[in-house]
Order: C-alpha cells, then structure tokens, then sequence
C-alpha cells in the first residue's frame, strides 16, 4: 500500500482482512512519501510495517527504484495507491504492469487528474447527478490507466463536498476489496484499454 494522506481506504481493507471476509490477502507494508501522513500512523496501529521513504534530491525513478526493491523484498503481488500524490515513472509503470492499483473520486475519465475534496467541488458545480470512483490499474498518465471497476452514487439536491465524499469513500472501499479478490482470483484479464472480469 502507497499513500500520501490519511489513508481512509486502507482501513477498510484492514478491516475486511482482521474479520476475515478478505481471505487469503495479506499488507506486507505501508509506504509514505511523506512522513506526517496518517496512513503510516494507521499501519502502526494494525502492527503493519510502515515506512517513510523520503522523496528529497531524488529523481522520480530513482525513487521507484527503492520502492521496486521493497516491493520485491516483501514478495509483493499486487500494489496499491491510496491517495498517493506522486505520478510512477516509465520505467516502474512498464516493469509492474497491471500489478499497481489505483483508485480515483471519480467516473474516470470525467475529472482525471484531480485530487481528493477538488474532484467533488468539480462535479457539483458542473451539476452532475451522478458521481462515484473508479479502481484502475496505473500507467503512465494521471488517472489515464484502465479501468478495472467503476461505482457510481447519485449526486441529491442540496449535497456538499463533505457528504459527496462520504458516500464515494464508502463506494471505493467496496470496490477496492472487490478489486483485490478478483486479482487475487486471477480473474482480470487485461487487453490493451480493457480489463476483463472472467467468471
């Protein structure tokens, strides 16, 4: 797991994972580019191994050079990003293709590219009646990768960017762990844009 903030959606995991409805799954480690993040206070809280890896004077491979090493250290399958507020280089999107996982505030591709409270300010003043998240599996772009899962929640009348937020948080923990069983069951097939969900 890579995250910059508070990391909300890891908990759900977490959770699913200690009362054993995610079978099978297990967070080698909670990495933050940023060393006040709650996500590693959060980790610490669960026993999970939480590692700051300071970003300073490195270039942005350089830098997922040593999260490559510690994915591999741990014997890592699947990575996922968490609000994590730093675009992969090349070089680490080709060597873990369809293996990172990203989740994003929105039905992707409306609003790519935003972050966090800025997506749901977007989407109620453009009017729309419908939002939701979308969990994709990264490359090079921002939010530009395929989609594996997508939930929407309808937008009411009189609804504000905190209580959008709930209700998409709540869509994106379902379909994070829904995401996880199904590369897990390795039932995802991916050709080119398309992510298929095999029975």
């Amino acid at each position: 797991m890579l995250g910059s903030t508070r990391g909300s959606d890891l908990q759900a995991v977490i959770d699913s994972i200690e009362s054993k409805k995610l079978k099978n799954v297990k967070i080698s480690f909670v990495l933050s580019n940023k060393e006040d993040a709650y996500i590693l206070e959060r980790a610490k809280k669960h026993n999970l191994k939480a590692i700051f890896l300071d970003p300073k004077g490195k270039t942005r491979e350089e830098y997922d050079k040593e999260v490559d090493k510690l994915l591999q250290e741990h014997k890592v399958e699947l990575a996922l990003l968490i609000g994590y507020m730093k675009l992969m280089s090349s070089w680490f999107v080709n060597k873990w293709l369809n293996k990172v996982m990203n989740i994003h505030p929105s039905l992707l591709p409306m609003f790519a590219g935003g972050m966090d409270k800025n997506v749901h300010e977007e989407v109620l003043k453009y009017g729309c009646k419908v939002s939701g998240c979308s969990l994709i599996f990264i490359d090079e772009g921002a939010d530009t990768g395929p989609v594996v899962l997508q939930k929407a929640v309808n937008v009411e009348e009189g609804e504000t960017v905190d209580s959008l937020k709930e209700k998409v948080q709540k869509a994106e923990q379902e379909i994070i762990i829904k995401g996880i069983e199904l590369f897990r069951d390795k039932k995802l097939k991916v050709e080119g844009r398309i992510v298929h969900i095999l029975k």
